[in-house]
């Protein structure tokens, strides 16, 4: 690839090439190489970064600042970290309405205060009209670790669970650029996984929350980190009666949309149902379900497969074209 495309930073196949071919070899250390959502650093500390462009800025369920705190927040807690203290970093175009910016930063401070962080310092940039789409932003977020990721402990048998209907943030955005022409109740998932951070005292072995790239994109990264195929079962993963509507109008695969309040998890095969019974009794996580297990018998080393409703084994590989720019 000489130029740079839209796809490598979907969170799919070409971004895993970019930093595995591009950054991995030129910044390599300890911290870096486990590529973790946050780098575990010493003192139970934990370090994350990300940077929102989303378009439109405002979409059902949320809007720029919501996101970009909640997604900072959700990458510490998937890594085993108690949120405390975030950076705030925008970069605004010349022309924006100050009105929609205020507004914003009330969504911020909103968002903030109900995940009991603080932003502590940050910047602000101006770029010319025409340089920029509205507003970008940046977040870094730092916590202190009560649980570690060990997926070197993972073995066949383990559970997979996932914390909630998948893909709705993904379709919410793609319905409010209004491409389609269509309506819709589907509304983004963007919300805190605050109420996870007990559950790395119960059996809980791995994380992630399912961004860019969707359940499909996640479960093969998993699959190639722990090096045993993952078989999930299609009848088992919650899709919402909304989103189902839509998809089978459009003809888009629920598995590759983008979510951004809910995780995948994988826990010990004797705490599973516990940790599941946890998620239901939880208003985020009510429609929490196991769907499926790490295998030794069925797949190949490092392959995540679906079990289709009719049967059949699906390889699930991860993203390979940009479905929608611009979702986080």
């Amino acid at each position: 690839m000489k130029k740079v495309s839209l796809e490598m930073g979907s969170g799919g196949r070409l971004m895993q090439e970019f930093i595995n071919e591009k950054l991995l070899p030129l910044f390599k250390n300890p911290y870096l190489k486990v590529l973790h959502d946050s780098a575990l650093l010493p003192d139970s500390l934990a370090l994350t970064t990300d940077s929102y462009t989303v378009d439109p800025i405002f979409f059902p369920g949320g809007d720029i600042g919501t996101l970009s705190v909640n997604g900072t927040v959700n990458d510490l807690v998937v890594s085993g970290a108690r949120p405390e203290y975030l950076s705030l970093a925008l970069i605004i175009e010349e022309g924006l309405e100050m009105e929609i910016l205020e507004k914003i930063l009330a969504s911020i401070k909103r968002t903030a205060s109900r995940n009991r962080v603080k932003i502590v310092t940050g910047d602000t940039k101006v770029v010319p009209r025409g340089q920029a789409d509205k507003i970008y932003i940046n977040t870094a977020g730092i916590g202190h670790l009560v649980g570690r990721p060990r997926p070197e402990k993972i073995k066949p048998g383990d559970r997979l669970l996932v914390t909630g209907p998948v893909g709705e943030h993904g379709l919410a955005i793609m319905l409010a650029r209004n491409n389609f022409r269509m309506s819709s109740r589907v509304r983004s998932d963007c919300g805190p996984l605050l109420f996870l951070l007990p559950l790395w005292k119960k059996g809980v072995l791995w994380m992630r929350d399912i961004t860019r790239g969707g359940l499909a994109t996640v479960l093969s990264e998993l699959a190639g980190k722990i090096g045993f195929p993952v078989l999930v079962e299609e009848e088992a993963i919650p899709v919402s009666r909304a989103l189902k509507g839509a998809i089978e109008i459009l003809g888009i695969d629920p598995l590759y949309l983008a979510c951004e309040g809910r995780a995948l998890i994988v826990v010990k095969e004797s705490e599973a149902k516990r940790v599941l019974n946890i998620l239901k009794k939880q208003a985020p996580s009510r429609q929490a379900a196991i769907i499926g297990e790490v295998q030794d018998r069925i797949g190949r080393k490092g392959e995540a497969l679906l079990r289709t409703s009719s049967g059949g084994l699906r390889l699930l590989e991860p993203l390979t074209s940009e479905l929608l720019p611009r979702i986080c």
